[in-house]
């Protein structure tokens, strides 16, 4: 739900997950998608004594943690060098990115070229979010917005197919993750997430049968998903946006448990490789820190209560919501500490994401962050990549 750069910011407002980044796009005819099957390989490895990836620096290790973005239709040659260098483990694409199909095609050919060149054998993470509707950085599909699926004469159906269609477009250009669906139950018509029609429905039954069935379908094109935002946003009012200013959501933890955290166990069941864990702080589960950075939400709650062993994922790292919270560097050693295994630098800034790395190298070598609990998440991170093209 990160807040995107003015300039790719819709006179609207929207967020950098709501933003039109596609329509200005042309489409380009003619791009086949490639649906090689991704495989269910993630690691779960919480156990002591984790084994530490062979050959690879702390710097390099921490690289394995951390997306990066660049501004405009050209990555900075610092972006190839980082990659090549073994220091980032893949990329998010927004609307400025992208004039056309054949053009981010050609760069993310690029970016796979350097990363041919890494001392890291597994293929890049390339990222963009694809819900559907407003919320679209490539032209074309899923065209249906969550609601319009919701509100659908057969709503399956249709879920089923905006979830293949999302996977054979990003495909289609390289891409293989989607930061899609979109998980969270409204609780009021016009609300923060209704207002862009981004969620299925207020009704969790419906959430969790439509989200897995679009999690089902896009990953058999071999494009992973990414539920989000988790323990959810449904009962943010209009105005509460993470991305301008910290989010406080007073639900009780019979609401959190009954109505905003359903739909996870059916997206975990139907192997749902990432989840985006939100920015808000809900006082039912940690009255203090924001959910991406609470132990309590992400090991208790997610993994503990929900049962989820793949890659979480960070919201944006520059969101209003972590003023308080310190640089970049401070934010991406607090989120890793708490139990994020990707730090998502989507500032369009290729230095944010090196500053993140920086840090997170740091905290390894002095022993603030725990080796143990690093090499899992840089093995879970890897597992996830050597399953995709």
């Amino acid at each position: 739900m990160s807040l995107p750069a003015p300039a790719d910011r819709p006179h609207g407002g929207l967020s950098r997950r709501q933003t039109l980044g596609g329509f200005a796009i042309l489409l380009i005819g003619g791009v086949s998608a490639r649906t090689a099957s991704a495989q269910a390989a993630v690691a779960c490895s919480r156990q002591p004594g984790v084994r530490r990836p062979a050959g690879l620096t702390n710097l390099q290790l921490a690289g394995q943690r951390v997306i990066g973005s660049y501004p405009g239709l050209t990555p900075p040659a610092s972006l190839f060098t980082d990659i090549t260098s073994g220091q980032v483990a893949g990329v998010i694409f927004f609307g400025e990115n992208i004039s056309s199909e054949s053009q981010i095609a050609g760069v993310i050919t690029q970016l796979r070229q350097a990363q041919a060149q890494s001392p890291i054998q597994v293929p890049l993470l390339l990222m963009t979010d694809q819900e559907g509707g407003l919320v679209r950085r490539l032209p074309g599909e899923p065209v249906l917005s969550e609601k319009q699926i919701g509100q659908s004469s057969d709503p399956v159906a249709a879920a089923t197919a905006a979830g293949t269609g999302a996977g054979q477009n990003l495909a289609g250009v390289g891409m293989n993750v989607n930061l899609a669906p979109v998980l969270d139950v409204y609780y009021k018509s016009g609300n923060f997430i209704d207002q862009y029609q981004r969620s299925y429905s207020h009704d969790p039954a419906v959430v969790s049968t439509l989200g897995q069935a679009f999690i089902t379908a896009q990953q058999q094109t071999g494009v992973a998903a990414t539920a989000k935002h988790f323990p959810g946003l449904g009962s943010a009012t209009r105005s509460q946006n993470t991305d301008n200013g910290p989010v406080t959501l007073k639900v009780s933890l019979t609401q959190l448990h009954t109505i905003d955290e359903v739909p996870y166990p059916a997206a975990i069941t139907a192997g749902v490789k990432l989840v985006m864990v939100s920015w808000a702080i809900y006082p039912a589960l940690d009255a203090k820190l924001p959910a991406g950075l609470s132990p309590t939400v992400i090991g208790q709650e997610l993994r503990g209560r929900n049962g989820f062993t793949g890659v979480t994922v960070t919201d944006a790292l520059e969101a209003g919501a972590l003023n308080a919270f310190g640089t970049t560097g401070q934010r991406a050693v607090a989120a890793a500490g708490a139990g994020m295994d990707l730090i998502l630098c989507s500032a369009r800034d290729v230095t944010q994401g090196e500053a993140a790395t920086t840090a997170l190298a740091n905290a390894l070598t002095s022993g603030q962050l725990d080796p143990n609990a690093f090499n899992a998440a840089v093995n879970r991170v890897t597992a996830l990549r050597a399953g995709l093209f």
